[in-house]
């Protein structure tokens, strides 16, 4: 079972990764986003920050379709995100590895390749050469 420190804990624990003020979490590397807390709009009513619920960057269509379709318990989608290669997942019910492999893959794949490249498979791993200077900002 993970919680939004756990996903603090990991994002932060990689390269260039800088935190954006705000309700919940928010994570960008090289000026973009790769884990968010779910903004869930409900109708009539205001948007509620969901700090159980994380957004992830999964890169496209097809590795969101996987996700989806082969661990429904763990990932969903709504409306709002049709068309984006994002998935919503639930916290409570993924395991630190598990949670770790993911928010890692996100960052790889929004990380500047010059700075993704760099970064081994496992942040528990060694980095094969050192890292230069604290990256951007995230956009969208």
């Amino acid at each position: 079972m993970a919680d939004a420190d756990d996903v603090r804990r990991l994002a932060l624990a990689l390269p260039h990764v800088e935190e954006i003020d705000c309700d919940g979490f928010d994570f960008r590397v090289g000026g973009k986003g790769f884990v968010w807390s779910y903004p869930e709009y409900r109708p009539g009513k205001r948007r509620r920050i969901r700090t159980d619920i994380a957004v992830l960057y999964v890169g496209d269509e097809a590795e969101k379709q996987a996700l989806l379709l082969g661990e429904p318990g763990l990932f969903f989608t709504t409306p709002g995100y049709e068309g984006w290669p994002l998935v919503l997942l639930r916290l409570a019910d993924v395991d630190a590895g598990r949670l770790e492999e993911l928010v890692t893959d996100a960052w790889r794949m929004r990380a500047p390749g010059s700075l993704s490249d760099l970064w081994p498979v496992r942040a528990r791993e060694e980095p094969a050469c050192p890292l230069g200077s604290p990256g951007d900002r995230r956009g969208g």
